[in-house]
């Protein structure tokens, strides 16, 4: 063989393994590592790619998500490798299901994807709940996950695949919600819903600068006297055509559009303005706000808080913020920097929901902070089970020791105040005492019970 011939062949052999390197980075590339099947990028590749020719030829593209139910559970009982085995044996049942044309997928986590053609989807959709609810032996122990399937066709339900992927999470999330262990296909009740929600998003991002946001009061009493020594500081949205609206109606959704922060400055600036004048004339000690996990972790938080609480008329004495104890165990020394900031310019912290799963002592200690917030989740038996109100106890005597104020919240009775002011707990706040209420009846209560004070004390003197 002539050199010119070896050369020809030796670079038609470099350019061979360069293209078989080539197409093996590129399968890796698209391939889940642990089940072999189609990763998250290529699907969406794919799904693209099915809806183009089915607008083509006029054809019909099913969606199937699929989430186990419980996979947590198993995580957690028999650790992240048995979670792994049982991914990976799912894969392998997913591909062997599949019929021709159709693509299996990983998208992440327990959450699967079968893109086909079927035209009877839910009789497929339920072989898949089956397929993946057999039992496997894991460890020596029977595993049975179940399953939970969302389905979303083209056209009928979307045109473009990102639609078409969030329809069948919402037809999936509702069978979560639901209990798991079946199947469920975006209807027309869904479709509604996703319409009122698109229109509450385009409203939701007009109300905030229209102010529409707005802060209400709830009143946090003395145990003893049972006057208002203060307000915690509530969001509602006074929505033109619904009315008012709690925070469970928009406080998620602000969350995932990132308007959440903007929807905490707003109602903070106004609730600070309208309480300046009550702590002015006296009518209160305190206005206590709730600061989201996700400003706490921002490390210019409290510089900021600063900033804004000086462009109002409320004094730094009177602010109370309320953190929550598991940003504490999150980043303790970010909270640090965070509480002692607040406390040099006079700022109170409290830790909120406080007893809901550390209980933080060890913070209280090392940290400037005054005042504990007992969850509701505690206080609903206080005064009925023995057990709760001893725990109660105990935890308000721990308080005490270490110099911090006791505030329960979510006192609804008579049974509950009466056990806590015996047991020493300092402030109260719920139903019990008064719901939340606008600013402007915030006002008028605490001037009318200004007003009824002098009488009430003289009446006393004459009993005497």
């Amino acid at each position: 063989m002539s050199d010119t011939r070896k050369s020809h062949a030796e670079l038609a052999r470099r350019v061979a393994a360069l293209e078989a390197e080539r197409a093996l980075t590129l399968r890796l590339a698209q391939t889940d590592s642990l089940t072999g099947l189609v990763n998250r990028g290529a699907f969406t590749t794919a799904l693209c790619e099915r809806l183009e020719a089915a607008r083509a030829s006029g054809g019909t593209v099913a969606l199937f998500v699929v989430d186990l139910d419980r996979f947590k559970h198993l995580n957690d009982t028999l650790g992240h490798h048995a979670g792994d085995l049982l991914l990976a044996e799912l894969g392998e049942r997913l591909r062997n299901d599949c019929g021709p044309g159709e693509i299996a997928a990983r998208l992440g986590g327990d959450e699967f994807a079968i893109i086909s053609d079927a035209t009877d989807v839910a009789r497929r959709a339920q072989r898949l709940v089956q397929v993946v609810s057999q039992q496997q032996v894991i460890y020596g122990r029977q595993v049975s996950p179940g399953a939970s399937v969302g389905v979303a066709v083209y056209p009928n339900d979307a045109a473009h695949a990102s639609d078409l992927q969030r329809f069948a999470d919402m037809a999936l999330y509702r069978v979560k919600t639901a209990g798991g262990r079946r199947f469920s296909i975006f209807d027309a009740e869904l479709r509604a819903e996703t319409e009122r929600r698109r229109t509450l998003e385009q409203e939701l991002r007009r109300a905030i600068p229209a102010g529409e946001i707005e802060p209400w009061f709830q009143p946090v009493v003395d145990s003893l006297s049972g006057g208002v020594v203060g307000v915690e500081v509530l969001a509602r949205w006074n929505h033109p055509e619904q009315g008012l609206l709690s925070p469970a109606a928009f406080v998620p959704m602000a969350e995932e559009l990132g308007l959440i922060r903007a929807i905490d400055e707003a109602v903070f600036d106004a609730a600070c303005r309208r309480a300046a004048a009550w702590v002015a004339d006296g009518l209160i000690e305190l206005v206590s706000c709730n600061v989201s996990p996700r400003d706490l972790l921002d490390p210019g938080f409290s510089r900021k808080l600063i900033g804004r609480l000086e462009r109002t008329d409320l004094p730094a004495t009177a602010l109370t913020v309320e953190i929550t104890e598991t940003f504490l165990v999150q980043d303790m020394a970010l909270g640090r920097r965070h509480i002692e900031r607040l406390a040099a310019k006079g700022v109170k912290v409290a830790l909120d929901d406080f007893g809901t799963g550390y209980s933080n002592l060890r913070a209280l200690m090392n940290l400037p902070i005054q005042t504990v917030k007992l969850d509701r989740s505690l206080i609903a038996d206080v005064g009925r089970d023995a057990r709760v109100s001893k725990l109660v106890a105990s935890m308000l005597h721990a308080a005490r020791a270490l110099g911090v104020s006791i505030v329960a919240e979510g006192v609804e009775d008579e049974a509950q105040a009466l056990f806590l002011r015996s047991t020493g707990c300092d402030r109260m706040q719920g139903y019990f005492f008064a719901r939340p209420m606008s600013g402007e009846a915030m006002d008028a209560q605490l001037r009318a019970a200004r007003a009824e004070a002098p009488a009430e004390r003289a009446l006393r003197r004459a009993s005497r």
